[in-house]
């Protein structure tokens, strides 16, 4: 900490715009959702189901969104003084009480959960209208996205003395608005104050890595359950091969060429394309870790329960949708057939692992966690061929 006292200044000047990074307070603030992200995956295993699956995408889209939000301010605003340390650790707490209230957020903790993200809002709140009290070229966005949240925040307030199922009616209502003013808000947001182009990106894959890592977990529970053996080592191994090649897809792709879109005035829904995607993303990371962690845990002589099946699967096909999409939104001049080729690649790998959901009705353990993994394997070993062809 430079100073006691610091007011905000607008990180995307264009005398700001060398390459930054994610400062130390950024890191740690991203840890406090490892808990969230860990208790959203017990739920989702504990509940192997078409229900279980819809309850954790429910809690799942407001625990994101709450990261999104402040991982945007601090891309544009962030200063490093005592009172943004202190807004800062208050959203840490605030953020472990919503994770607390995660294990039955659609029942009996959701008046927590209900609470714990009314005052989310309210911090947030607090720190767009400092920003923009000292920031008169953002005051603009400041003020819409201080009503915004405003909004959001008295609908959440009030569905906590809501009964269900009229309180979740009013979580989406909340939800609704906040996100409309995302789409809605038009340049005045996406280009006059476009998101810093290397920032940001870093900030997303930070977050992709504590999710995947929530993926290495899941394998070390799954593996507890079963003895040793020589099909549980291959299955292990083919397990750590798909969160590799997801990591590997994805982070050779992370750039910021669909934000430097958005601030040339080139396209607007390239970046928020590139921004909301990665919702279904980490959902996709986060199942895939849960479905590994199940049929690790399956006897190895067993076929996959269809449950399982359809989890694990349903995970990856996410992924590769997501992946997909990334690549189209992240189109630059000069790799626009290079990126759509590997588009193709992703969507038809979708396509094939949705085939094992439908018609893997006798595969075993290690057999389908192999076959996920050779698809994943082969989407490397196409990327590396496209580049030795290009180069």
């Amino acid at each position: 900490m430079k100073s006691w006292w610091r007011p905000p200044e607008l990180r995307i000047q264009e005398s700001n715009l060398e390459p930054r990074h994610a400062t130390w307070l950024e890191l740690f603030f991203d840890l406090s959702f490892v808990v969230a992200i860990g208790q959203l995956a017990e739920n989702l295993s504990q509940n192997i189901s078409l229900v279980g699956f819809l309850t954790f995408v429910g809690l799942f889209i407001p625990i994101w969104w709450s990261w999104l939000n402040s991982t945007y301010y601090s891309n544009l605003f962030d200063t490093d003084d005592l009172l943004h340390r202190l807004l800062t650790a208050a959203n840490m707490v605030a953020v472990v009480a919503l994770a607390v209230n995660l294990h039955d957020g659609f029942n009996e903790t959701s008046v927590g959960f209900a609470l714990s993200y009314t005052a989310i809002r309210i911090l947030l709140i607090v720190e767009f209208l400092r920003a923009g009290w000292h920031i008169v070229a953002a005051r603009p966005l400041t003020t819409r996205a201080a009503k915004s949240f405003g909004v959001a925040a008295l609908l959440w307030l009030i569905s906590a003395f809501m009964p269900i199922p009229v309180r979740f009616g009013f979580w989406i209502l909340g939800l609704t608005v906040d996100l409309s003013m995302a789409l809605t808000a038009g340049s005045a947001v996406h280009v006059k104050l476009a998101p810093h182009d290397s920032h940001l990106p870093e900030r997303f894959g930070l977050f992709t890595l504590i999710v995947l890592g929530e993926s290495f977990w899941a394998v070390i529970r799954g593996v507890e359950q079963q003895p040793w053996s020589i099909s549980s080592g291959i299955a292990i191994v083919f397990s750590i091969s798909i969160i590799f090649s997801l990591w590997w897809i994805y982070f050779e792709n992370l750039g910021g060429s669909a934000i430097q879109a958005a601030r040339t005035c080139r396209s607007i829904a390239a970046y928020q394309t590139w921004l909301y995607v990665h919702l279904p993303l980490v959902i996709g990371l986060t199942a895939t870790g849960v479905g590994l962690e199940h049929l690790l845990s399956i006897t190895p002589d067993l076929v996959v329960p269809l449950a399982e099946r359809c989890l694990i699967c349903t995970g990856v096909v996410l992924c590769f949708l997501s992946l997909g999409i990334i690549y189209i939104a992240g189109l630059s001049n000069k790799a626009r057939l290079h990126c759509k080729i590997r588009a193709m690649y992703r969507f038809g790998s979708a396509a094939l692992v949705l085939v094992f959901a439908i018609a893997g009705a006798d595969l075993l353990p290690v057999e389908l966690i192999g076959l996920i993994a050779a698809v994943c394997a082969t989407q490397i070993i196409l990327d590396l061929r496209q580049v030795r062809v290009a180069s």
